[in-house]
């Protein structure tokens, strides 16, 4: 089979792609840049896709003797990630760039390139099993699995998508590069957003929206509290810098429990308000059925757990197809009704589906959240 291995310059991508070889495929390895400028990009341990990492990515695929590639990806990333992140903020949401970047860069726009020039099939580093029936299950180590931020995948991507390290352990990935004299055997793990050079989300986000200030209200009266700068610094579940002049009057914090980036206004309340029990989600993708992942749609109600955050606890619930998917599994609406309150859960937020299963959930679809309630009306 000849895979395009997509080498982010960690230690996951390099494992995967020298199980590869291994296995007797025809590797090719490929880094993408997603930044005209890479430097504007962090190095080292606290993000990915560095000039340091496309080095270490090269240096990796010498060591296994394939071909590597670096491919500029970056005007696609900024126009499907970083402006899709502003313009989510912009409604007042809260989004996860990582799931828009593999969904629309990793395993859309590479696996597009990759079928072109004559792949099978894409490879990453990400912690995520397929079955034999094609089916998306959590990773054999729960405390990596990313199975949720691949819940966005749709049937054709995961088709031609595979996760060689899926059944391994992290450290026994990094035992395994020391061992083949992969040097980045004990490289750290990237963390947060990696077109955020300097973790300060709010400034990035005050260069690219207009300033839009506006009230601080209470919740339960509708007081107004304090005036702030800017709605965009603000989102569900924040305690601190609420710019608010004292504790409320239980002498217990507050939290946001509301953003309106129209009026600009935020509200704000107890923790226990911020509970809800109700997701209203679209932009839907469904993978899984009893006759597998390319039979028909969902079943027009089911029970399923559901998982709202990249380690989040999964929680059981009640689905309600409301929209119809397309033939290929897309662009359905549902509603998520939980036998207990999920806290803190803010629209663009993804919503991915498990069934829970003894050799590891299966994902069944996902959505992005567009609202919440705090109670079911039935």
């Amino acid at each position: 089979m000849r895979v395009l291995a997509a080498m982010s310059g960690g230690v996951d991508s390099a494992v995967a792609a020298a199980r590869l070889v291994d296995a007797g495929h025809d590797v090719v390895g490929v880094h993408l840049a997603l930044a005209k400028d890479p430097v504007t990009l962090r190095a080292g341990a606290r993000g990915c896709c560095s000039l340091e990492d496309s080095g270490d990515a090269r240096r990796v695929a010498d060591l296994l003797g394939i071909p590597f590639y670096v491919w500029d990806f970056s005007e696609r990333f900024r126009a499907e990630v970083v402006d899709d992140f502003i313009d989510s903020y912009a409604r007042g949401e809260t989004p996860n760039p990582c799931l828009r970047c593999n969904e629309r860069i990793k395993f859309q726009a590479l696996l597009d390139r990759g079928l072109a020039l004559g792949f099978d099939a894409v490879a990453t580093g990400h912690y995520a099993l397929v079955d034999d029936d094609g089916r998306l299950r959590r990773a054999g180590d729960p405390a990596k699995d990313q199975s949720y931020v691949l819940g966005v995948l749709d049937r054709h991507q995961l088709s031609r998508s595979l996760f060689p390290i899926g059944d391994t352990e992290k450290p026994q990935i990094r035992a395994e590069a020391a061992a083949r004299g992969i040097s980045i055997a004990n490289k750290p793990d990237s963390t947060d957003i990696c077109f955020i050079p300097d973790g300060d989300t709010q400034a990035f986000l005050g260069r690219h929206i207009p300033r839009r200030p506006g009230a601080v209200v209470d919740g339960a009266t509708g007081e107004k509290l304090a005036d702030h700068g800017g709605v965009d610094a603000f989102t569900i579940g924040q305690r601190k810098g609420l710019g608010l002049p004292g504790p409320a009057v239980d002498g217990k914090p507050r939290y946001v429990t509301g953003v309106d980036a129209g009026t600009g206004t935020v509200t704000v309340g107890r923790r226990e308000d911020l509970d809800v029990r109700v997701l209203h989600v679209d932009r839907a993708v469904w993978l899984y059925d009893d006759a597998g992942v390319d039979a028909g749609g969902p079943p027009a109600e089911f029970d399923a757990e559901v998982q709202v955050r990249a380690h989040g606890r999964p929680v059981p619930c009640t689905v309600s197809w409301t929209g119809p998917v397309d033939a290929a599994g897309t662009g359905g609406a549902f509603i998520c009704v939980l036998a207990e309150p999920l806290r803190g859960v803010a629209p663009g937020q993804a919503a991915v589906l498990y069934r829970p299963d003894a050799d590891g959930d299966i994902v069944l679809g996902s959505g992005t959240i567009a609202s919440t309630e705090k109670e079911a009306d039935r």
